[in-house]
């Protein structure tokens, strides 16, 4: 459709026009104070009520919690077994692969037996000529009995056939053990692995020289499944504790030695797999005013590794009748621990509390909250933009998604999209 231009008739005296152009801007005047007084009628705004902020609360539930405290570990493995050569000799052979799992009895190394099988046939030897002198002798002792009744020989030529003959059975005892010595040493020609578990890399090559002058390191065997983790506590938490369990106000978690122990690994993540507290030492690090502790934790795949350090979460002892809050809805001062209850009438109060140790990105509230009450958890920053004494709306909290979205967060995007697609789509229509 054609556009018409309107242009003004030169006919107009200029007092004429300065009035038209008065009506017009008192008529654009009036259309705009009328536009928001329709949105606000429509929207809720104007003259109405402002609606009460949505706040996100917990309600306060007592129960048994376990207190878990966090520490500083080191890995290390159950067993440790270091493979030496028992017998001098070259190293012939490797049986085994570097950093591979062994069994108790394994063939691992092989020495040159051949020095040791002529030891043994040497002792062999031995042993048969000093049986043949036994005979010997018992024979010349056997035949001079008789006689010696008779008075055919003297008596101390019988005592000295005796006598010989015990010195010769003596002989054939020491060539016997000297035989078995013999054997021994031959068997340790094959180097076998004294417990199961993984190997390290060899420490000799095949050539070498090994136990000569004293028993050569060729290997080391450590048993990785389970593991111990070894770990330190401060003394004086470890007083603190124990006077807390004799006042009542803790009891052991199932006993001191039925602690519940969980590692952290380096990058954060949680083992999955729960250990068991062995033992306490009963001596203080004079050095440091640590104890050390150490805990048995299975590792059935090979996961961990011996000297890896770790983070322990050990619970010894639990809470009862007390209350766990989030940590972002407790506020840490100087003057003290504070968080906000709503009240039934919509009315925030701050409230003073006493807390214990964190569990699981939660604080364990020991005093200054009761069952039932509603704690603020969510919605501080909406207060911020409310004059003092605003009451609000609680509504129940949830956790955020794991993507770090709050699901509250949702609706509110959702429902302020319309308005914008509108405004934009209509340039398209009338295109």
């Amino acid at each position: 459709m054609p556009l018409l231009h309107v242009s003004r008739p030169s006919f107009l005296s200029p007092r004429l026009a300065t009035v038209a152009a008065v009506v017009l801007l008192v008529i654009a005047g009036c259309s705009k104070n009328d536009a928001p007084a329709g949105a606000g009628a429509g929207g809720g705004g104007g003259g109405g009520a402002r609606p009460a902020p949505e706040v996100g609360v917990i309600v306060a539930t007592p129960g048994d919690v376990g207190l878990v405290t966090e520490l500083p570990g080191r890995l290390e493995a159950s067993r440790v077994a270091q493979v030496r050569a028992r017998a001098a000799g070259i190293l012939l052979k490797r049986e085994f692969r570097e950093g591979s799992d062994v069994k108790a009895g394994q063939l691992l190394f092989r020495i040159d037996p051949a020095p040791l099988v002529a030891a043994t046939q040497n002792a062999q030897a031995a042993l048969a000529r000093s049986e043949a002198n036994a005979a010997q002798a018992k024979a010349l002792a056997d035949r001079y009995k008789p006689l010696v009744e008779a008075n055919a020989v003297s008596k101390q030529e019988y005592v000295n056939a005796v006598a010989s003959q015990k010195t010769a059975e003596a002989d054939v005892a020491a060539s016997r053990a000297a035989l078995q010595t013999a054997k021994i040493n031959q068997g340790y020609a094959d180097v076998t692995s004294p417990i199961s578990g993984r190997i390290g890399r060899a420490l000799v090559t095949e050539g070498a020289l090994v136990g000569q002058g004293d028993a050569t390191e060729l290997a080391v065997v450590q048993q990785i499944n389970p593991l111990y983790v070894n770990f330190t506590q401060s003394a004086s938490d470890v007083l603190k504790l124990r006077r807390a369990v004799a006042a009542g106000q803790y009891k052991r978690a199932g006993g001191e030695d039925a602690a519940s122990i969980r590692l952290v690994l380096e990058d954060g993540t949680d083992y999955g797999q729960d250990g068991k507290l062995l033992f306490s030492d009963l001596t203080v690090d004079a050095t440091t005013g640590q104890v050390t502790l150490r805990a048995e934790i299975p590792n059935p795949k090979g996961e961990l590794l011996p000297g890896l350090y770790v983070r322990v979460k050990l619970e010894q002892a639990q809470v009862s009748n007390a209350i766990t809050v989030p940590q972002q809805a407790v506020t840490r001062t100087q003057q003290g621990d504070h968080l906000t209850v709503v009240g039934a009438d919509g009315k925030l109060s701050q409230r003073t509390v006493k807390i214990s140790a964190a569990k699981d990105n939660q604080w364990v509230v020991l005093e200054g909250l009761k069952a039932g009450e509603q704690v603020m958890v969510d919605g501080f920053q909406r207060l911020q933009m409310m004059p003092p004494g605003t009451p609000v709306k609680a509504v129940p909290w949830t956790k955020p998604n794991p993507n770090g979205a709050a699901p509250t967060a949702a609706p509110a995007a959702s429902g302020a999209a319309p308005a914008p697609q509108k405004a934009a789509s209509a340039p398209a229509e009338k295109k």
